[in-house]
């Protein structure tokens, strides 16, 4: 017999019920932003060649699963830095936040807390570090630094972070100069949005978001308010004018000023990576920035196994750039990380759903990487991070 489904009035929870992967919840997200501030997201360095690989790369890898073993069940959890995780998964640092939905950075931490995963707040975002600290209730906050021209603007960060309790700080360092992004750059994309008439025809199309903007406070910078040499609205091409380059000066001086894990987040290979651990470094974020800042660089996840190689189990290691799917999280801990991290996929669901849909993406990727591990034979994280390399084959080109 065939039944109708029943009509769901909430028109948010609607939308993504029918979301059934990340795909879904871009498509959603590109229906109901703005061209320009979708693009934000979804758009890469130059040609995008680098984005388009990472996620290419991920699909490389084909599974070898073990027969025959108990995975009734299967644990997910694991610690990063001494505390527990419910997921290897860390939400990444995003600029702009509340542009793409004005319930913002507050919103996905409490979403990350509620999963129980570490959330990490941007340099460039638009809540501060000190109202998300109050307002997230998140016992597990990263704060991601990028390095100032102005030294003394980067060490105040530092100083602030550590104040309002967080407990890892990320340095970011392949911002020396900014990376060309077309799609930003032929959109004219600023913080607040240029109203061109391209823009205000845009945004017609889509008065639900107009609308939300209308009604919330302004687009700031909200760490950066009144910062030496910091204008009060920036094009996306010249905000990292304001960034220096990070030397490993910068990473003794940090070393030297926060007492927490520190972590730097990058496009590191073998080398750098050992001249990091020497240096007092507690983890590596391997990362391209999302394919956003050079382009054609080799995805991070083609780099994992050389660096875990070159610096041993134990220091921490986080991947990024391509993680589209609980199986790509899964791949990350069998090539010998101990966390993915993800931008761009919980973003799909805040611009599709606001909170709720950072909950589906979060819903989703937790579904996908528990089936996984179980349809691998590995009941646990430990067990597919010990198992790893007999658990993969790689494509060929």
């Amino acid at each position: 017999m065939i039944r109708l489904e029943p009509f769901e009035r909430d028109p948010v929870r609607r939308r993504l019920a029918h979301c059934h992967d990340l795909d879904d919840l871009r498509r959603v997200a590109r229906r109901r932003t703005p061209r320009a501030v979708f693009d934000y997201v979804d758009g890469g360095a130059d040609d995008e060649i680098s984005m388009a690989a990472n996620v290419e790369a991920f699909h490389r890898w084909r599974f070898t699963p073990r027969s025959l073993n108990d995975v009734s069940s299967a644990d997910t959890a694991t610690r990063l830095f001494d505390r527990p995780a419910a997921l290897p998964l860390v939400l990444a640092p995003t600029g702009y936040t509340r542009m793409m939905h004005p319930v913002g950075e507050p919103a996905v931490a409490r979403v990350a807390a509620r999963r129980g995963v570490p959330y990490t707040l941007s340099t460039v975002g638009t809540t501060s570090v000190e109202d998300l600290a109050a307002t997230a209730g998140h016992p597990d906050l990263w704060f991601q630094l990028y390095v100032w021209k102005d030294r003394k603007t980067s060490w105040e960060l530092v100083e602030r972070a550590a104040a309002a309790g967080y407990r890892v700080l990320e340095v970011t360092v392949d911002t020396a100069v900014s990376g060309h992004r077309g799609r930003d750059v032929r959109n004219g994309l600023t913080i607040p949005p240029s109203l061109t008439v391209r823009t205000v025809l845009d945004l017609g199309s889509r008065p639900g978001y107009w609308t939300r903007m209308l009604r919330s406070p302004g687009l700031e910078f909200a760490n950066l308010t009144g910062a030496n040499g910091v204008p009060g609205s920036v094009t996306m091409e010249n905000m990292a004018d304001q960034f220096g380059p990070v030397t490993w000066e910068d990473i003794a001086e940090l070393r030297r000023r926060w007492s927490g894990p520190l972590v730097v987040k990058g496009p590191v290979g073998p080398d750098d990576a050992r001249r990091a651990v020497d240096a007092g470094v507690d983890g590596l974020h391997l990362s391209n920035h999302g394919g956003r800042q050079l382009d054609r660089l080799m995805p991070p996840i083609d780099t994992l196994p050389d660096v875990r190689a070159a610096i041993g189990d134990d220091v921490c290691v986080l991947v990024d750039s391509g993680i589209r799917h609980g199986a790509d999280l899964a791949v990350a801990v069998a090539l010998g990380a101990d966390a993915g991290a993800i931008g761009r996929a919980y973003l799909y669901g805040l611009m599709a759903g606001g909170i709720r849909g950072v909950d589906r993406a979060l819903e989703l990727l937790t579904a996908q990487f528990t089936r996984t591990l179980q349809l691998l034979g590995v009941s646990s994280v430990q067990e597919l991070r010990a198992h790893g390399p007999e658990l993969l084959r790689r494509e060929p080109r």
